[in-house]
């Protein structure tokens, strides 16, 4: 018995000790499955308050949270009804009163936790929605959207509709300060048998020549996802575009590029050529849904996950994990464990995978199979900073400066000020504080080092009788996490 949890210490010490410094750690919080509904603003905020204080402690550094599930809001708008999955009843608005958006992005800020505001651009209304608003899309436009297998989907091929979304992706992004805007993989739905997309007539009209009603369905979604990441990016530049697609691009038997796998499909079934976006630059990361596990015959775990980083590595690759899905299934080497080992272990040595995200974030906050466990004393054990975006930004901000430490009402505190900087591609946000001990190398690239990420100025430093000799060390990160160069002192604590 002894040896067992010596090794399984052993094991969690050297999963620790090969932690990435880079790593985007994200969860879902989704909003559809009704576990916010009628709740009331106390027992909500109770709720996400106790789910993020989890979720921080296990090392999550993004939260996604889902505000749009059906052209409806969870915040503020003057373009779209209240949503049913807060209050109970679509267009109702929340009493006492309170947006659920600004809330969550001062609560997952003051965690040192990015905020990506998550929403379903196509889908107008959700199969358990029996009443609409009179100012919800559908009532208003009711030609804007078609039914399909008890939804109701803003069609694609209506050029209008583009416009619509990305107005309210504009509105979002111009009034809240959210690091990110999110999208799922609901395009074109999911086919089902014996229902047809009624857009024949519309294909005649705006076919712009193309003869293949498949492409054309295609090309409207790309159309959208072209202008939607330039709207964000125009509205405010640092706004990171994510989208999560289903985890299958093509089967084999489709393209010889497709993965040798058997399920539905990305770009034949739901009109979502992901791979086009990644490549153009539509997007700036990209999280495709891997919910299954190692071993599936369909859809088997590690030979989408090695697909994914060969063919999908232009842009931040992060890898959307099904939590309960993989503490169900049996590790196939070690039926004695799940299968979170050996998919963290892909992980490592896929160079290309950027991160992951949870699926679902409450399914960790239960620690289901210890999952949440193993996140914040291993895999995530250590501070992580965001995945670098050139292609958005690529320049440092400048170094602190006049580094120093002060006793100050009895506190001991090492204070510096901010590098100038004139806009936000080089205005520092905030600070990664490391230490090192006497005469160890000063490797900043080592995350077990930092003992703190903070936007003040100053940290209290854990001074006992001024006889250990440290190196403490300062770096500051501008809005995409741009690293400065060093800035170091020698300090007796």
């Amino acid at each position: 018995m002894r040896k067992t949890i010596w090794l399984a210490m052993a094991f969690l010490m050297t999963v620790a000790a090969g932690a990435q410094k880079r790593e985007f750690r994200g969860a879902w919080i989704q909003c559809v499955n009704g576990q916010f509904q009628g709740m009331g603003k106390e027992k909500m905020q109770q709720t996400l308050t106790y789910q993020l204080d989890e979720l921080q402690k296990d090392g999550v550094n993004v939260i996604i949270f889902q505000v749009r599930p059906e052209c409806d809001a969870l915040y503020a708008s003057k373009i779209e009804p209240w949503s049913r999955f807060l209050t109970g009843k679509q267009g109702v608005a929340p009493s006492p009163y309170w947006d659920p958006l600004q809330w969550m992005i001062d609560e997952s800020h003051k965690r040192g936790m990015e905020l990506h505001a998550w929403i379903n651009p196509y889908r107008a209304k959700t199969k358990s929605t029996k009443q609409l608003a009179s100012n919800h899309i559908a009532v208003r436009k009711p030609t804007s959207c078609f039914a399909y297998d008890e939804l109701f989907v803003l069609n694609p091929g209506i050029p209008e509709n583009r416009d619509y979304i990305c107005e309210v992706a504009k509105d979002i992004v111009s009034r809240y300060d959210i690091d990110g805007i999110h999208m799922d993989d609901y395009f074109y739905p999911y086919p089902v048998k014996g229902e047809t997309i009624p857009d024949d007539e519309l294909f005649m009209e705006y076919s712009n020549g193309i003869k293949n009603q498949d492409d054309w369905r295609r090309y409207n979604v790309n159309l959208f996802i072209e202008q939607f990441y330039k709207t964000v990016h125009e509205t405010k530049p640092w706004v990171k575009v994510g989208i999560s697609p289903f985890g299958i691009y093509r089967n084999k038997k489709s393209s010889p590029v497709g993965s040798n796998t058997n399920g539905t499909q990305n770009y034949d079934d739901l009109y979502a050529d992901i791979l086009l976006w990644v490549n153009n630059g539509w997007l700036d990361y990209c999280v495709p849904q891997l919910y299954w596990e190692i071993g599936n015959k369909n859809a088997d775990y590690q030979t989408l996950i090695k697909w994914w980083s060969q063919h999908a590595a232009a842009r931040p690759l992060i890898i959307g994990e099904d939590v309960e899905r993989t503490v169900k299934y049996a590790d196939q080497n070690n039926p004695n464990i799940h299968q979170l080992p050996a998919k963290m272990t892909l992980h490592r040595q896929l160079p290309n995978i950027k991160g992951t995200v949870l699926w679902y974030a409450k399914a960790a906050v239960d620690n289901i199979g210890n999952y949440g466990t193993a996140l914040r004393t291993a895999y995530w054990k250590y501070p992580s900073l965001q995945p670098v975006m050139p292609f958005i930004d690529g320049k440092v901000p400048g170094k602190v400066k006049k580094l120093k430490p002060i006793w100050i009402d009895g506190d001991y505190v090492l204070f510096w000020t901010a590098p100038k900087g004139t806009g936000w591609e080089d205005k520092a946000e905030k600070y990664v504080v490391y230490r090192f001990a006497k005469g160890e190398f000063i490797n900043t690239d080592d995350p077990s080092k930092i003992c703190a990420i903070t936007d003040k100025t100053f940290l209290k430093l854990p001074y006992q009788q001024g006889k250990e000799k440290w190196v403490y060390v300062v770096t500051a990160l501008d809005r995409l996490q741009n690293e400065s160069k060093a800035v170091k002192r020698k300090i007796k604590l």
